[in-house]
């Protein structure tokens, strides 16, 4: 088995499904699919006794924990209790890990790795959005980690599709990260789990 390919050992990411990332159209269309397969995700890897980790962007008003996009516009949004910040209401996100970035990568300022090696997860499978942005973020970030990435691409979204399809196929040749859908991801997780019983 390559070493791209070594997904043994997986932990699910779940990143930035808020209410605030879905108050733009293209996304709020997507949203119902979108949560049903990132649910569906998280039930399987579950059973398959798998780390669900629930990434959340949240800012301080007070503007400490701005992006330089953000100072400069002087614009910031997600803030801590508010509405924007929570979860989509649809979610079970019953028994995961939550970390909290300021960043579009999770692993940016957070105890991501370290929650990784505690679980001693070896690899990621994301779903959540955007994919040009947060999700490839953290995707380059874990190559940087020589964590082995699946995107499960029916269970990510973009506002921007054009883009989405660029940064994916780029996260596909350069980093030799695996596309695959939710059902493939699934399938994968039983695949696994029947060969450790024999």
């Amino acid at each position: 088995m390559s070493a791209t390919s070594d997904f043994s050992h997986p932990a699910l990411l779940l990143i930035d499904l808020q209410e605030g990332f879905f108050e733009d159209p293209v996304l709020a269309l997507a949203r119902q699919d979108l949560a049903a397969r990132c649910n569906q995700l998280a039930v399987a890897a579950r059973a398959s006794g798998y780390p669900v980790i629930s990434v959340r962007t949240v800012h301080k008003e007070d503007k400490s924990t701005w992006t330089l996009k953000m100072l400069e516009d002087d614009q910031g949004y997600l803030f801590e209790g508010t509405e924007q910040a929570a979860y989509l209401a649809e979610l079970e996100l019953d028994g995961a890990i939550e970390v909290v970035k300021r960043r579009d990568s999770a692993f940016w300022d957070t105890e991501l790795k370290d929650l990784l090696l505690q679980h001693r997860a070896s690899s990621l499978v994301l779903a959540g959005v955007s994919s040009e942005t947060c999700i490839s973020a953290t995707a380059a970030d874990a190559f940087a980690a020589n964590l082995p990435v699946a995107v499960a691409t029916d269970a990510t979204a973009s506002a921007d599709p054009d883009f989405e399809g660029t940064t994916l196929e780029f996260m596909r040749k350069q980093h030799r990260q695996k596309l695959k859908t939710t059902l493939e991801i699934i399938s994968d997780w039983k695949h696994e789990k029947e060969l450790e019983c024999h």
